[in-house]
């Protein structure tokens, strides 16, 4: 018996094939395994060094260019309030007080101050009131000067406003028209009309404030000069746009929020209330009401000023602060 063993049948005949069942035979190559999800997610986030050619791909870098200076700053910059406080008294008065910086910054700062400006101006006034009372004057010509004082401290800026913003609205002309004639420097009749009863009011309230005490006094022309330049900081909100591309106006419109306008007119109004405590419950919710009114009037006035004049000027802030202090005064003498 054969023990040989049988060879494999694969290695067996192989010329017994034709050529072209070996070319069928052939075995194709093998195809490259197809790549795991995460693979092809990675592929699709990756971008190509080189695109392809005959692709409408366009080409970006892989990175954006970084810019050849440094991006501004979000927010702008704050100004201190130290030179909140110089804008503010450099400004709104002729105290020597020296401003160093006069931008956008420095009078949203300064604009927050005024009503710090115009406490100050009011207690001047009511000192010298009082002086005149110690010496002897009576009640009429201790409010004569504390109206006068006033003036006297701001060189009639805010009574000068006030005449040219009543010459402008009088004359019922265009607001460029009415614009023009606010920057003349003569007065006109409705301009002497209004400062002549703006002034008598002042002085027959305070002359009865003082015929009470002089602490009534003092406190009246301290509420007045503060509920007074806290108009002017209303004025100055964001929203309330310019008249005019130069003067006050436009350095300082629209430097001010809503919300930090608001913490001022409530810090105003609450200390006009407090400094009255000592005068009883009454004169509390008086001198807190008189403080509204003259915030109430002064922004009805600054609504038709908006209105005729399409925005603010400096004219219009003087108006508004002599509107805001008379209605004060007017106020504390009821009742």
């Amino acid at each position: 018996m054969d023990t040989t063993p049988e060879p494999p049948q694969s290695q067996s005949q192989p010329s017994a094939r034709s050529p072209e069942a070996e070319a069928e035979a052939e075995p194709e190559p093998e195809a490259e395994p197809e790549a795991e999800p995460e693979s092809v997610e990675n592929s699709e986030r990756s971008e190509p060094s080189e695109p392809s050619e005959g692709s409408e791909r366009p080409e970006r870098p892989e990175h954006p260019p970084r810019p050849a200076y440094d991006p501004p700053p979000a927010h702008a910059p704050r100004a201190p309030w130290a030179d909140g406080v110089r804008f503010a008294f450099g400004t709104l008065t002729v105290l020597p007080v020296r401003g160093t910086r006069w931008d956008r910054e420095a009078a949203h700062a300064g604009m927050l101050c005024a009503p710090l400006a115009g406490l100050t101006v009011g207690l001047c006034a009511a000192a010298v009131g009082g002086v005149l009372l110690f010496l002897g004057g009576g009640a009429l010509l201790a409010a004569v000067a504390t109206a006068a004082i006033p003036a006297v401290l701001t060189r009639g800026l805010h009574l000068d406003g006030l005449a040219d913003t009543a010459d402008g609205l009088g004359s019922g002309k265009p607001a460029e028209d009415a614009l023009r004639i606010m920057k003349r420097s003569d007065i006109g009749p409705f301009g002497v009309i209004t400062l002549l009863f703006v002034l008598l009011g002042q002085v027959a309230a305070l002359a009865q404030l003082y015929g009470q005490s002089w602490a009534h006094g003092a406190v009246g022309a301290a509420v007045a000069g503060a509920a007074a330049r806290c108009a002017l900081t209303l004025a100055a909100r964001v929203g309330v746009p310019a008249a005019r591309p130069e003067g006050l106006g436009a350095a300082v419109a629209g430097t001010v929020p809503w919300r930090s306008a608001g913490v001022v007119a409530a810090v105003v109004v609450v200390g006009c209330a407090v400094v009255a405590i000592p005068f009883g419950p009454y004169a509390v919710v008086r001198h807190a009401f008189a403080a509204l009114a003259a915030l109430a009037a002064a922004e009805l006035l600054l609504h038709h000023c908006r209105r005729r004049l399409g925005g603010v000027t400096g004219d219009v802030f003087g108006a508004l602060a002599e509107t805001a202090a008379t209605m004060a005064l007017v106020v504390l003498t009821f009742g």
